[in-house]
């Protein structure tokens, strides 16, 4: 199978009470995307910059929903954000590469949250107190 057939989306699937986006792909691959996770990897400059070291934290998004989803031609989505983000456009390619890599990104966004004190929560606020 080709590459291009490979990352060619044949079902999107939003339960807004699960918060989570299902995604089949042609080859019969299945994945599911929480919103939090597609919001904090928006590829959305605002999200991403203009390049490598560009990039800004996204903090507060754990209780963040998919508001819609539109189609771009044949090849991506936009998805608009219950907080109002709504600039990125997600390519078949960047969602298989999300949900192929998900657990390793996660995991990096994590480390990332806990080296600067952030959270994933929009109402804490992460104190560091050293006596």
């Amino acid at each position: 199978m080709t590459t291009v057939r490979q990352h060619q989306v044949t079902r999107l699937h939003y339960s807004r009470s699960k918060r989570r986006l299902e995604i089949a792909f042609a080859d019969e691959a299945e994945y599911q995307l929480t919103a939090e996770f597609l919001r904090v990897f928006s590829p959305s400059a605002e999200v991403r910059g203009h390049g490598p070291g560009q990039e800004t934290l996204q903090t507060g998004k754990s209780s963040v929903g998919i508001a819609g989803i539109e189609p771009v031609g044949h090849y991506a989505v936009q998805i608009s954000f219950d907080d109002g983000h709504d600039s990125g456009l997600y390519s078949w390619q960047y969602l298989r590469d999300l949900a192929e890599q998900q657990d390793r990104y996660w995991q990096s966004y994590l480390q990332q949250l806990a080296a600067t004190g952030k959270s994933r929560d929009p109402e804490v606020q992460v104190l560091h107190f050293d006596p």
